[in-house]
This record gives C-alpha cells, sequence and structure tokens, in this order.
C-alpha cells in the first residue's frame, strides 16, 4: 500500500526500539498522559452535566417553567388570560398564584420566608408538588382554613410538626407608613425538594389565603405556565409581548435561577482547565522525546537531505511523528472516558463496597448518587483541544530537525 515518505519514515521512528530505549519511554508516557487527561476530562464533565441535569430537574419540579404576573394589583380577569395561554400547543397547563415574603414565627423562633398560595387543584398541571410531601396531602390546603405546609428544614429549624401553629407576619403599606399585619396558620403538610432554598424558605398556603394576606383581596398575582419542553421558553418568551397587558411582567425558570446555572457553568470551565494542564504536561512529554529524537537521528536527517528531501518534508516526518501519539492517545482516553462516564452508576457503588466509604453519604448531600450526562458537544470539543495541544507541542522539534545543516551533521562521519 502507498504511503508518503513522511508516514513511513515516521513509522519507522515510531516502531523503532534500538538505541532509543529512554526516549520510547517519554513517548509512551506522554501517550498515557494524553488518554489520562482527557479521559479525566470526559468523565468529570459527564459527572457536572450530570449534576446539572438533576438540579435542573428539581428546580422545575417544584415550580413552573414561566409565570405571566402584575405584583402590583394583581390579575382581574385571570381565568381569559389563563384560557388564552392554554390554547397554545407548546403549553401544558396554566395556574395563578401569589407571592409573598413574610416572617414566621413559633414559639421564640422567627425566620423570613417565601409564602407561595397556590389552588391546589390546579397546581399540578404546572409542578410536581405533591411527590414531594413527606406528611399530608396538596388538597388540605383550603380557602379561609389557614393551613399551611412548609419545607423540611424550615420545619426543623422552627421545631415544627403536623398540627403546629405559626403565626405569620406581612408588612403592610399604610398611609402613615409600614404596619404589620398577623395571621396565624396550623402546619398540615411538610415537603422535601431537596433544593435548599425550597425545603428552608418556602412554605405553601392557599391562593385565596395569600391574596388575602397581600391584599390582592381574592385576586391572584400572575398565573404559572408549564410548557411541553421546558427548553422551549425562548419561544413563549418572544410570543409573550401579545399576551402582556399593561402591568404585566414576564418571567421564566432560566432568568430567576441563572446563578445556579452560571456557577455550574464557571466550575466546567475551571475543571476544563485545570484538567487540561494533564494534556499540556503530555504535551511537554512529546517536546522532549521529539527533541531528543531529532538529536538522536541528526545523521539520518542529514542523509535525506543530501539525497534531496526538502526542510519543509523533514518537518513533516516530526509532526506526523508527535501527533500520532497525541491521536493515539485522544482516542485511548476517549475509548476509558466513554466507558467511565457511561457506567458511573456501577461504578461509584463499586468501589464505595469495595473500600468501605460513601461519596455522597445522605445525611450531608440532597443527591446520594452521582449522575452523569454524556454530551456528544463535550466529547468533541476535549478531542479537538487534546489533538491541538498535541500538534502544536511537535512545531519546535519539527521546525529544529529541518534547521540541522547537512554538513555539519555529516562533517566527522
Amino acid at each position: 500500500m502507498f504511503r508518503p515518505l513522511e508516514c513511513f519514515i515516521a513509522a519507522r521512528y515510531v516502531h523503532s526500539r534500538r538505541r532509543r530505549g529512554f526516549i520510547s519511554f517519554i513517548s509512551l508516557a506522554s501517550l498515557l498522559g494524553i488518554a489520562i487527561g482527557v479521559a479525566a476530562l470526559i468523565v468529570i464533565l459527564s459527572v457536572m452535566n450530570g449534576f446539572e441535569a438533576e438540579l435542573r430537574g428539581r428546580l422545575l419540579s417544584m415550580t413552573a417553567h414561566a409565570s405571566l404576573g402584575n405584583a402590583r394589583g394583581g390579575l382581574e380577569d385571570w381565568e381569559s388570560l389563563a384560557a388564552r395561554i392554554a390554547e397554545r400547543p407548546d403549553v401544558r397547563g396554566v395556574s395563578p398564584f401569589v407571592h409573598l415574603e413574610a416572617m414566621i414565627g413559633s414559639s421564640a423562633r422567627l425566620r423570613p420566608v417565601l409564602i407561595r398560595g397556590i389552588l391546589p387543584g390546579a397546581e399540578a398541571q404546572v409542578s410536581d408538588l405533591g411527590r414531594f410531601l413527606q406528611v399530608g396531602r396538596l388538597d388540605d390546603l383550603e380557602s379561609g382554613a389557614r393551613r399551611m405546609i412548609v419545607g423540611r428544614v424550615l420545619a426543623i429549624s422552627l421545631g415544627l410538626d403536623v398540627g403546629s401553629r405559626v403565626n405569620v407576619l406581612v408588612p403592610e403599606v399604610t398611609d402613615t407608613g409600614l404596619a404589620p399585619r398577623l395571621r396565624s396558620f396550623v402546619v398540615s403538610g411538610i415537603f422535601e425538594a431537596g433544593i435548599q432554598d425550597h425545603d428552608a424558605n418556602l412554605a405553601l398556603i392557599h391562593l385565596d389565603d395569600a391574596s388575602r394576606l397581600s391584599g390582592f383581596d381574592g385576586r391572584p398575582e400572575g398565573l404559572a405556565i408549564r410548557l411541553q419542553d421546558p427548553m422551549a421558553v425562548a419561544g413563549l418568551a418572544a410570543a409573550a409581548d401579545s399576551l402582556l397587558g399593561e402591568g404585566l411582567s414576564y418571567s421564566d425558570w432560566t432568568i430567576e435561577n441563572r446563578n445556579y446555572f452560571r456557577a455550574i457553568r464557571i466550575e466546567k470551565t475551571m475543571m476544563t482547565l485545570i484538567l487540561l494542564m494533564i494534556v499540556a504536561v503530555a504535551a511537554f512529554n512529546i517536546v522532549a522525546s521529539l527533541v531528543m529524537l531529532v538529536t538522536d537521528k541528526e545523521r539520518d536527517i542529514a542523509i535525506l537531505r543530501t539525497y534531496g528531501l526538502e526542510p519543509r518534508r523533514v518537518a513533516r516526518i516530526f509532526m506526523i511523528q508527535g501527533t500520532a501519539i497525541g491521536a493515539i492517545g485522544t482516542v485511548a482516553g476517549l475509548a476509558l472516558g466513554l466507558l467511565l462516564a457511561f457506567n458511573v452508576e456501577t461504578i461509584v457503588p463499586w468501589l464505595e463496597a469495595t473500600f468501605n466509604f460513601q461519596i455522597m453519604p445522605a445525611d450531608v448531600y440532597y443527591v446520594t448518587e452521582i449522575p452523569s450526562e454524556i454530551q456528544w458537544w463535550d466529547v468533541i470539543v476535549v478531542a479537538v483541544l487534546a489533538l491541538a495541544v498535541a500538534a502544536l507541542a511537535t512545531i519546535y522539534p519539527a521546525r529544529r530537525a529541518a534547521a540541522i545543516a547537512p554538513a555539519e551533521a555529516l562533517r566527522y562521519e
């Protein structure tokens, strides 16, 4: 089979072991370094993608995908607006809500909370609150009954249980300034969503009770909207202008939780840069091995030059050799990384059972299993970066080989 001369010579240098044991060892170390770096990058990025998906799933299970509302006066004719929104094919459900910042207390303990007023029958259309209830039911929230469902962490911090009575303090704006509005509620349920902000700072009451507390006189503050696809909020945002009336505002989960996902993106970027250092170290090994190979092969290079081989083709020999090391290491790293990333759920329990420890204990973390989600775009980026670093590492040794003068190399031969 025909092969270019540069590829033939580069292959001979890769397979040759005579008088070059140390150089071959460095080349092997470079290959292993690139493989380990690529595998580590794929596994770490897949795990972080898994945590991002887990966080997104938990956030969206407790809240709607988007909302339209009027925080000042509430919605007068919310039923007709809800009917218009529900007609859209990308909308799964619509439910009214009221958000209220308040202080709740029990005995001498007092905590700031976000109170969400809901219609129990309609809430199931926009969230999965019901499946997070440890005690009680959403239907226990009845208009005028003054019942409340609280998060597990909030219940522990205030010493609450089902049947406990809590006082809700809401500031009211009057002509003379701020005045406190105090109401008493009975805890009828406890939920645990696995999100600190929800479990420690959220309480649920009936929509009518929340509306009266906030001064809306029975009107909801806004409408919560659940889409068929949560990633399609951009389409709803583009159409929001036609749905918004005077005084209405639009928001969605990407706006409200941008800090969570921005932090994850920053962590992914930093982890990528840190783990690329492994590939960079392997690239330095490629430089060292090729420089020593060039020194060892000066006589061969000089002979090739005297036979008419151009300097650029001499350089190409060592670029091909270094790139081949990088390519083999990248392919090996991709195979190992994908194997580990696809089997994280199996490997982690085996490690925990073998070494008798728990990576994410349930009493510390809400997520007790390490999730993994492979995104092929990440795999492509990692492979391209590794190959690019390996290719850049060949430039200096290749230029040094091309600069060898045949007369100088063969003077004493």
